[in-house]
């Protein structure tokens, strides 16, 4: 392994290139990684950079936004098989349909959508800003996709009427209110910490609510010192090392296809320099403007 180390941060100077690594990857994924953390904001660090590749260490929905972000640059993706459940359960045709039924309502996407669903859209969001996103826009419909459980996360937050996706994560859905009361009776002094695509039930037991950059500063910022976390069961890597002196408990499930990516396989594609995300310039200018229109908001 640490040879395949000393290789890849060598092809990465020889060529010029930038490893993002999203915090749900395995932790020798994290020891090449130039940037860590959530999925924009990955993307927007590789944007300020003078990187000629980004090689993206997450599903295939980031890479889009990376590329959407950076047009000018390469970007990687080193399993190709790494997609997103989630992200597929809206399609260009569903979404055209879902329009031309509410004709008068915005379209609001989670960045966790691909580059076709993002061209038609208004303006996209993350978990973190989604009810600001929401209340900046003067639509009193807002068609939000394509997780279901964010969407009534936002309902709950907004006066506006929230036409919800049928769509969800299967890990943050499957977080069980049983599992949330087993480790609230194992872990009496520990704040449940919650990701807001896990469902409302879940939710309402949580001492805080948001999305993984967040959880991080929660942790660093709060008095206690233990901490229930209800998302992918790989962030507590992440936050065993950002916040050492604290403990963390995983309610979450493992994400298949956040674990494809291996050492192994971001080597081949620095060699390589293949999967290379590409997308047609129409659409890509076309997301371009509803991400850039959150980024502005």
């Amino acid at each position: 392994m640490k040879e395949l180390i000393e290789n890849i941060n060598r092809l990465k100077k020889e060529k010029n290139a930038v490893i993002l690594v999203h915090n749900y990857q395995k932790p020798e994924i994290y020891s090449v990684g130039d940037f860590i953390g959530d999925s924009l904001e990955l993307s927007k660090e590789a944007a300020r950079t003078d990187a000629s590749i980004i090689v993206f260490c997450g599903v295939h929905f980031m890479a889009e936004t990376a590329k959407i972000l950076s047009p000018s640059k390469k970007v990687l993706l080193p399993s190709k098989e790494a997609g997103c459940q989630m992200a597929d359960m809206a399609t260009v045709d569903q979404l055209k349909d879902m329009k031309a039924k509410y004709p008068n309502a915005a379209v609001v996407s989670y960045v966790n959508t691909t580059a076709d669903i993002k061209a038609l859209t208004d303006v996209c969001c993350t978990s973190i800003n989604a009810v600001k996103i929401v209340n900046s826009l003067d639509e009193d419909e807002i068609i939000f996709l394509p997780d279901e459980n964010l969407g009534k996360y936002v309902q709950q937050h907004t006066n506006k009427k929230i036409i919800l996706w049928p769509g969800h994560c299967y890990v943050h859905n499957n977080v069980l209110v049983s599992s949330v009361k087993k480790a609230k009776e194992n872990y009496p002094n520990a704040k449940l910490v919650a990701h807001p695509e896990c469902p409302p039930e879940v939710l309402s037991f949580a001492d805080h609510i948001c999305g993984t950059g967040g959880m991080i500063k929660y942790a660093k910022e709060s008095d206690a010192k233990e901490f229930i976390i209800a998302t992918e069961e790989g962030m507590i890597n992440r936050l065993e090392i950002e916040v050492p002196n604290k403990k963390f408990y995983a309610v979450g499930g493992v994400c298949i296809n956040m674990k494809k990516t291996t050492l192994q396989k971001v080597y081949d594609c620095l060699v390589n320099e293949e999967p290379e995300i590409t997308i047609p310039e129409e659409t890509l200018s076309k997301a371009k403007k509803a991400l850039d229109k959150m980024i502005n908001l």
